[in-house]
Protein backbone atom coordinates (compact mmCIF):
# COMPACT_ATOMS: atom_id res chain seq x y z
CA UNK A 1 0.00 0.00 0.00
CA UNK A 2 1.25 3.61 -1.29
CA UNK A 3 -0.06 6.22 1.42
CA UNK A 4 2.77 9.44 0.00
CA UNK A 5 5.05 10.27 -2.81
CA UNK A 6 7.45 12.29 -2.89
CA UNK A 7 9.42 13.06 -5.69
CA UNK A 8 10.05 14.87 -9.38
CA UNK A 9 7.28 15.69 -11.47
CA UNK A 10 8.06 13.83 -14.84
CA UNK A 11 4.89 15.24 -16.39
CA UNK A 12 1.73 16.07 -16.23
CA UNK A 13 -0.94 15.04 -18.28
CA UNK A 14 -5.32 16.07 -18.48
CA UNK A 15 -5.73 14.23 -14.84
CA UNK A 16 -2.62 12.50 -13.89
CA UNK A 17 0.89 13.32 -12.86
CA UNK A 18 4.23 10.88 -13.64
CA UNK A 19 6.12 11.37 -10.06
CA UNK A 20 9.60 10.44 -10.39
CA UNK A 21 10.69 8.44 -7.41
CA UNK A 22 14.67 7.32 -7.37
CA UNK A 23 14.02 6.65 -11.03
CA UNK A 24 10.79 4.59 -11.02
CA UNK A 25 7.80 6.77 -12.25
CA UNK A 26 4.44 6.31 -10.69
CA UNK A 27 1.27 7.64 -12.34
CA UNK A 28 -1.26 9.58 -9.66
CA UNK A 29 -4.62 10.45 -10.85
CA UNK A 30 -5.45 14.18 -9.65
CA UNK A 31 -8.30 16.60 -9.40
CA UNK A 32 -7.49 19.44 -11.80
CA UNK A 33 -7.51 21.61 -8.38
CA UNK A 34 -4.22 19.67 -7.18
CA UNK A 35 -2.68 19.69 -10.84
CA UNK A 36 -2.74 23.28 -11.03
CA UNK A 37 -1.33 23.52 -7.75
CA UNK A 38 2.00 21.51 -8.76
CA UNK A 39 4.79 22.92 -10.23
CA UNK A 40 6.44 22.03 -13.45
CA UNK A 41 8.09 19.39 -14.88
CA UNK A 42 11.58 18.62 -12.72
CA UNK A 43 10.63 20.54 -9.82
CA UNK A 44 9.86 18.80 -6.39
CA UNK A 45 6.62 17.27 -5.66
CA UNK A 46 4.76 15.36 -2.15
CA UNK A 47 1.14 13.35 -2.58
CA UNK A 48 -0.91 11.92 -0.38
CA UNK A 49 -2.06 8.64 -2.31
CA UNK A 50 -4.77 6.60 -2.37
CA UNK A 51 -4.31 3.06 -3.71
CA UNK A 52 -7.12 1.13 -5.59
CA UNK A 53 -6.25 -2.44 -6.30
CA UNK A 54 -8.78 -4.00 -8.68
CA UNK A 55 -8.79 -7.86 -10.50
CA UNK A 56 -7.01 -6.63 -13.51
CA UNK A 57 -5.18 -2.94 -12.64
CA UNK A 58 -3.98 -0.50 -9.75
CA UNK A 59 -4.58 2.77 -9.62
CA UNK A 60 -3.13 5.65 -7.65
CA UNK A 61 -4.90 8.70 -6.58
CA UNK A 62 -2.72 11.77 -5.68
CA UNK A 63 -4.01 14.57 -2.94
CA UNK A 64 -2.35 17.85 -1.90
CA UNK A 65 -3.11 17.07 1.28
CA UNK A 66 -4.47 14.47 3.57
CA UNK A 67 -7.47 16.27 4.40
CA UNK A 68 -8.63 16.18 0.45
CA UNK A 69 -8.11 12.34 0.71
CA UNK A 70 -10.16 12.07 3.15
CA UNK A 71 -12.75 13.72 1.50
CA UNK A 72 -12.49 11.55 -1.83
CA UNK A 73 -12.71 8.41 0.39
CA UNK A 74 -15.97 9.73 2.06
CA UNK A 75 -17.42 10.97 -1.19
CA UNK A 76 -16.96 7.45 -2.62
CA UNK A 77 -19.61 5.98 -0.18
CA UNK A 78 -22.57 7.47 -1.81
CA UNK A 79 -24.29 5.47 -4.28
CA UNK A 80 -23.72 6.58 -7.50
CA UNK A 81 -20.00 8.12 -7.00
CA UNK A 82 -17.30 6.48 -7.59
CA UNK A 83 -13.22 8.04 -8.13
CA UNK A 84 -13.86 10.10 -11.54
CA UNK A 85 -17.11 11.75 -9.93
CA UNK A 86 -14.91 12.34 -6.67
CA UNK A 87 -12.25 13.89 -8.29
CA UNK A 88 -14.81 16.37 -10.36
CA UNK A 89 -16.32 17.16 -7.19
CA UNK A 90 -12.77 18.11 -5.44
CA UNK A 91 -11.63 19.95 -8.53
CA UNK A 92 -14.81 22.22 -8.46
CA UNK A 93 -15.09 22.37 -4.12
CA UNK A 94 -12.19 22.66 -1.61
CA UNK A 95 -12.67 20.13 1.18
CA UNK A 96 -14.05 23.57 3.42
CA UNK A 97 -16.35 24.47 0.34
CA UNK A 98 -18.03 21.05 0.62
CA UNK A 99 -18.17 20.77 4.00
CA UNK A 100 -19.88 24.03 3.79
CA UNK A 101 -22.21 22.97 0.96
CA UNK A 102 -23.19 19.64 2.74
CA UNK A 103 -24.01 21.34 5.96
CA UNK A 104 -25.94 23.92 4.48
CA UNK A 105 -27.61 21.32 2.34
CA UNK A 106 -26.86 23.34 -0.57
CA UNK A 107 -27.59 20.67 -3.82
CA UNK A 108 -26.67 23.69 -6.22
CA UNK A 109 -22.86 24.02 -5.64
CA UNK A 110 -22.12 20.52 -5.46
CA UNK A 111 -24.47 20.07 -8.70
CA UNK A 112 -21.59 22.21 -10.37
CA UNK A 113 -19.15 19.59 -10.57
CA UNK A 114 -19.08 17.80 -13.52
CA UNK A 115 -20.94 14.62 -13.83
CA UNK A 116 -23.24 15.50 -10.65
CA UNK A 117 -26.58 16.15 -11.59
CA UNK A 118 -29.71 17.11 -9.34
CA UNK A 119 -30.34 13.06 -7.44
CA UNK A 120 -26.58 12.64 -6.73
CA UNK A 121 -25.93 16.06 -5.46
CA UNK A 122 -29.00 15.51 -3.42
CA UNK A 123 -27.63 11.84 -1.78
CA UNK A 124 -24.20 13.54 -1.36
CA UNK A 125 -25.73 16.71 0.84
CA UNK A 126 -28.03 13.98 2.72
CA UNK A 127 -26.03 10.97 3.07
CA UNK A 128 -23.37 12.95 4.03
CA UNK A 129 -24.61 15.53 6.52
CA UNK A 130 -24.11 13.66 9.67
CA UNK A 131 -21.10 12.25 8.37
CA UNK A 132 -18.41 14.69 7.96
CA UNK A 133 -15.25 13.79 8.74
CA UNK A 134 -13.59 15.33 12.35
CA UNK A 135 -10.17 16.06 10.83
CA UNK A 136 -9.40 18.07 13.51
CA UNK A 137 -8.57 15.22 16.06
CA UNK A 138 -9.84 15.12 19.95
CA UNK A 139 -6.21 17.17 20.87
CA UNK A 140 -7.62 19.91 19.05
CA UNK A 141 -11.36 19.32 20.63
CA UNK A 142 -9.63 18.96 24.38
CA UNK A 143 -7.59 22.21 23.65
CA UNK A 144 -10.38 24.28 22.91
CA UNK A 145 -12.47 23.19 25.94
CA UNK A 146 -9.60 24.04 27.91
CA UNK A 147 -9.20 27.43 26.59
CA UNK A 148 -12.76 28.50 26.13
CA UNK A 149 -14.56 26.59 29.28
CA UNK A 150 -16.46 23.31 29.78
CA UNK A 151 -19.51 24.89 30.83
CA UNK A 152 -21.46 28.43 31.24
CA UNK A 153 -21.40 30.49 27.92
CA UNK A 154 -18.17 29.10 26.95
CA UNK A 155 -19.16 25.80 26.33
CA UNK A 156 -21.27 26.81 22.84
CA UNK A 157 -18.20 28.68 21.82
CA UNK A 158 -16.08 25.87 22.22
CA UNK A 159 -18.77 23.15 20.57
CA UNK A 160 -19.47 25.60 17.84
CA UNK A 161 -15.61 25.93 17.11
CA UNK A 162 -14.92 22.45 17.46
CA UNK A 163 -17.96 21.45 15.01
CA UNK A 164 -16.36 24.00 12.51
CA UNK A 165 -12.80 22.24 12.33
CA UNK A 166 -14.57 18.95 12.43
CA UNK A 167 -16.05 19.92 8.60
CA UNK A 168 -12.36 21.09 7.06
CA UNK A 169 -11.93 24.53 8.61
CA UNK A 170 -8.42 25.45 10.01
CA UNK A 171 -9.12 26.57 13.96
CA UNK A 172 -8.52 30.00 13.13
CA UNK A 173 -11.19 30.52 10.50
CA UNK A 174 -13.68 28.52 12.77
CA UNK A 175 -12.90 31.13 15.53
CA UNK A 176 -13.08 34.08 13.29
CA UNK A 177 -16.26 32.94 12.18
CA UNK A 178 -17.88 31.96 15.44
CA UNK A 179 -16.49 35.24 16.57
CA UNK A 180 -18.33 36.89 14.40
CA UNK A 181 -21.30 35.33 14.67
CA UNK A 182 -21.34 35.52 18.50
CA UNK A 183 -21.46 39.63 17.15
CA UNK A 184 -24.99 38.83 15.54
CA UNK A 185 -26.11 35.77 17.93
CA UNK A 186 -25.63 38.22 20.86
CA UNK A 187 -25.05 36.57 24.56
CA UNK A 188 -26.82 33.41 25.43
CA UNK A 189 -26.74 31.61 22.18
CA UNK A 190 -26.71 28.07 21.51
CA UNK A 191 -23.99 26.13 19.62
CA UNK A 192 -26.63 25.14 16.91
CA UNK A 193 -26.99 28.63 16.25
CA UNK A 194 -23.68 29.52 16.21
CA UNK A 195 -22.68 26.58 14.21
CA UNK A 196 -25.14 28.11 11.12
CA UNK A 197 -24.41 31.49 11.96
CA UNK A 198 -20.31 30.59 11.56
CA UNK A 199 -21.28 29.01 8.18
CA UNK A 200 -23.02 31.96 6.56
CA UNK A 201 -19.77 33.78 7.24
CA UNK A 202 -17.59 31.41 5.52
CA UNK A 203 -19.97 30.91 2.83
CA UNK A 204 -19.44 35.11 2.00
Amino acid sequence: MIGKLKGTIDEIGEDYVLVDVHGVCYVAHCSARTLSKLGSAGEACVLYIETYVREDQLKLFGFMTALEREWFNLLQSVQGVGAKVALAVLSTLTPGELANAIALQDRAAVSRAPGVGPKVAMRLVTELKNRAPAFAGEAINIALKQELGEGGAAAPVADAVSALTNLGYSRDQAANAIAAAMKTAGDGADSAKLIRLGLKELAR
